[in-house]
């Protein structure tokens, strides 16, 4: 009964200021930084249940009605309370910080904005890339070494910290800095700062390519607009290749929201561009430091458990 009455209360107040948001964006003026910018410092959160592509129960709505979205959130929270607290698996609900409600943050039936609400299909040079990585995985023996290991299972990267900027299963807060030539995002999940330089500087050279591409901002009117460029064949964001574009934009609609979109491009996976969006809500609440103790402990008993079975098995 508590879970549905949150429920309720979070989506009666979702409906409300859903209805009122075109109107707020259109008058809302922005707190301002020293050099007149739109002033987004602060914490914030992504957290939500709203699924990333448009589930099939609801192939041609592109919002929930009100009943909708609150039988959907009830048995979203419903399914993540039903975890066991008691396994040390850090898939379950012990380990996530966002235990209480996280509700539906938009009543759109996806974060994906296309007009199904979901991304277009892989090309045939996506899906031939996606098959050679899948048997060069098959190939990996996980158990020689650390470095078989993903990257976020040793603590080094954590895909959603972006760009894109994603929800993720726990830790779904970031921290944004702001100067005059530069834009900060730190998220808690595996932070890792993100500086976006302002200056009207050039992206670097192509041979440089990271994890998390090499972003250029500039400002336009109140939206700041992010693009991000240079990623390498590690990222891999829902199959993408080194050669993807992704450009954000963060408009404030009020205080406490921020709204972010996203388009993403890459030809040599996707016949076309799509796009995405999700809120960003400000929390009172900082970022804490993200101790992995996957890294720290987990990996090196695990392999060191592996060589005693080898061992044993010589024997």
């Amino acid at each position: 009964m508590r879970t549905t009455r949150l429920v309720l209360f979070a989506i009666s107040a979702l409906v409300a200021a859903s209805g009122l948001a075109t109107q707020a964006q259109s008058k809302f003026n922005p707190p301002r930084t020293a050099d007149g910018k739109p002033d987004m410092q602060g914490y914030w959160t992504n957290a939500t249940y709203t699924p990333f592509e448009r589930p099939a129960e609801f192939k041609d709505q592109t919002t929930f009605t009100r009943e909708q979205a609150i039988e959907y959130a009830k048995r979203a929270q419903e399914r993540f309370l039903s975890q066991p607290d008691d396994d040390a698996h850090y898939d379950n609900s012990i380990w996530m910080t966002e235990k209480g409600l996280k509700g539906l943050t938009t009543l759109r039936t996806s974060i994906v904005s296309e007009p199904d609400g979901r991304m277009p299909p892989m090309n045939a040079e996506g899906r031939k890339r996606g098959e050679e990585r899948a048997a060069a995985r098959r190939k990996i023996d996980i158990m020689a070494s650390a470095q078989n290991r993903g990257i976020s299972e040793r603590c080094i990267y954590w895909a959603h910290e972006g760009p894109p900027l994603m929800p993720t299963g726990y830790n779904s807060n970031l921290r944004i800095v702001q100067a005059p030539d530069s834009f900060v995002i730190i998220p808690e999940m595996n932070p890792s700062a993100r500086v976006v330089p302002l200056d009207g500087r050039p992206h670097v050279g192509l041979p440089i390519r990271t994890l998390h591409g090499d972003s250029r901002g500039r400002w336009e009117g109140d939206t700041l607009v992010v693009e991000t460029t240079n990623f390498n064949e590690a990222t891999q964001f829902r199959g993408s290749s080194a050669a993807m574009k992704v450009t954000e934009r963060f408009t404030m609609l009020d205080r406490d929201t921020i709204q972010y979109r996203f388009t993403v491009e890459d030809p040599t996976t996707w016949a076309r561009s799509w796009s995405a969006e999700i809120p960003l809500n400000r929390t009172e609440d900082p970022i804490y430091e993200y101790a992995c103790h996957e890294g720290n402990y987990g990996l090196p008993n695990i392999l060191r458990a592996q060589r005693v079975a080898d061992a044993a098995a010589k024997k």
